[in-house]
């Protein structure tokens, strides 16, 4: 059984890292079709367009890569026996912030071909979103000497509303009866 979900995760993997490579190759031909056609100027190395197109490409390509070689499969040559599933692509974290970093830098190039080099701007949502984060479990916390954690305060247990079973028992207790057992916390 423990090998079926390896299976899964493999195949989801696989899945995964084909869309990230056709991602990649759509918003990568996307862009350069629009700069040809409606931003001839940004093809130029003299224009700022240009470079900022050239360097967003690193971003980009560093985490797919990375991606792609956690997220990997492993089989063994001789046998082509699974060896390892290799990382999930599907769970939450650094992981889940690599792909909106791929996202995000997709849409500025593709954007900046169609509508100009003001669309870079939002790729000051990445540092923006990481701030963000950084305050609230981070800086917060230790500046404002607050726990990550609030701690529900005691409720007394003469309050707490029972049930009609549990005041039954509450009583036979009470009287001793040898069918309630006491436990201690």
């Amino acid at each position: 059984m423990a090998n079926a979900s390896a299976k899964r995760i493999a195949s989801q993997n696989a899945s995964t890292i084909k869309n990230l490579r056709l991602g990649t190759f759509i918003s990568g031909a996307l862009a350069l079709v629009l700069r040809l056609l409606l931003r001839r100027d940004t093809l130029s190395p003299k224009s700022f367009g240009f470079w900022l197109y050239v360097l967003s490409l690193v971003p980009s390509i560093f985490l797919s890569r990375y991606l792609e070689r956690i997220g990997s499969p492993r089989h063994d040559p001789t046998t082509g026996t699974l060896i390892s599933a290799g990382e999930d692509l599907s769970r939450p974290g650094i992981i889940e912030w690599c792909f909106d970093v791929i996202y995000v830098t997709w849409a500025c190039q593709v954007g900046s071909g169609a509508f100009g080099t003001w669309v870079w701007w939002l790729y000051l949502v990445i540092p923006g979103y990481a701030c963000y984060k950084l305050w609230g479990s981070v800086i917060s916390p230790f500046v404002l000497g607050r726990s990550s954690t609030t701690e529900a305060p005691e409720v007394p247990e003469v309050n707490q509303p029972t049930s009609k079973r549990q005041e039954k028992l509450r009583k036979r207790q009470e009287r001793g009866d040898p069918r309630v057992q006491v436990r201690s916390r």
